[in-house]
């Protein structure tokens, strides 16, 4: 029996999907996926921002802040890390922003008398993540389940891929963030491409990076895409009304044809088995005739102007 602890919600979901739900002791503050799993487990990280209370701009100013200073964005519960006594620890060492990384979790590593297996994960691609995947799996014992899953999240991809070639392929603008706006990056062009579109501001396989809105601008993109990280759709809703005050967001084509979208970033910040989802979502989104969306009808939502029809079906 595995005795883990996720410091990542997107490693809480993988351990899930390979069946180890039992054998997870503790997961953070951020995990809300699978809900009737993490419900109902302690938390051992908790956020130093009070970022419920912030605007995006504040959390952003705060950010930067605390990375300036040295300080941590996260607190990790030493006292109860120590009592769970775990054998596994999964993590990550790719972003500061999303997850404990690097220093805390050394910190937290040396206050345990009994040094737990550690998983680092620093995906930049859906191969990483499907390498992520595996290497959760052999070490829990689990390499047929991991296998099994693998090999469904590629014929997915691989039917979205099918049923959007030889179609016309939207300019698509993802913003990982609202104010200031964040290009997407990593796997998350990846998976716009599989859906079909141009990402016209991502990354591929590389980090987000803060751009302007002029940039936005000088593409002209024909769907923009709002998947602040860290919000669900409701919430990053809320949160949005700052990109439509901006000069020219009237006259980009994505929004005189009612194509800019609000998102739940959790299909698509968190390297696990849900990219597929949100390829299926992207995909939806940006072929609505060819690619049904059959998942939470809570998962998108049009940004200032009425749903049309096709869409709500």
């Amino acid at each position: 029996m595995n005795h883990i602890v996720s410091l990542l919600p997107s490693a809480t979901e993988i351990a899930c999907a390979l069946g180890l739900a039992d054998q997870l002791l503790a997961v953070t503050h951020c995990c809300d996926y699978p809900p009737d799993v993490v419900a109902t487990k302690p938390r051992v990280v908790h956020s130093a921002i009070p970022v419920e209370e912030m605007s995006c701009r504040e959390i952003d100013t705060a950010v930067s802040a605390h990375l300036r200073a040295g300080e941590s964005l996260y607190h990790v519960d030493e006292q109860l890390l120590r009592s769970l006594a775990p054998t596994l620890l999964l993590t990550q060492d790719l972003c500061q922003v999303c997850a404990p990384a690097g220093n805390e979790v050394s910190r937290a590593l040396n206050s345990l008398p009994e040094k737990p297996n550690v998983i680092w994960m620093s995906p930049h691609s859906i191969a990483d993540i499907q390498a992520d995947i595996l290497s959760v799996a052999k070490a829990t014992g689990r390499e047929a389940e991991a296998n099994r899953l693998i090999i469904q999240m590629s014929a997915r991809l691989a039917r979205v891929a099918d049923a959007v070639k030889n179609t016309s392929r939207p300019r698509v603008f993802c913003a990982e963030w609202i104010d200031p706006l964040y290009c997407s990056g990593h796997w998350v062009p990846e998976m716009v491409e599989i859906a079909g579109g141009i990402e016209v501001l991502g990354r591929k396989w590389k980090d987000s990076v803060r751009i302007k809105w002029e940039q936005v601008l000088e593409v002209q993109p024909d769907v923009i895409i709002l998947m602040a990280c860290g919000y669900n759709c409701a919430e990053a809703t809320a949160r949005a009304g700052w990109l439509g005050d901006q000069p020219g967001f009237g006259e980009l084509p994505a929004t005189r044809n009612n194509r800019v979208f609000v998102v739940d970033a959790g299909y698509f910040s968190r390297p696990g088995p849900r990219v597929v989802d949100g390829t299926e979502l992207l995909a939806h989104l940006l072929h609505p005739n060819r690619c049904p969306w059959n998942g939470p009808t809570t998962a998108f939502a049009h940004f200032g102007r009425q749903e049309p029809a096709f869409l709500r079906t």
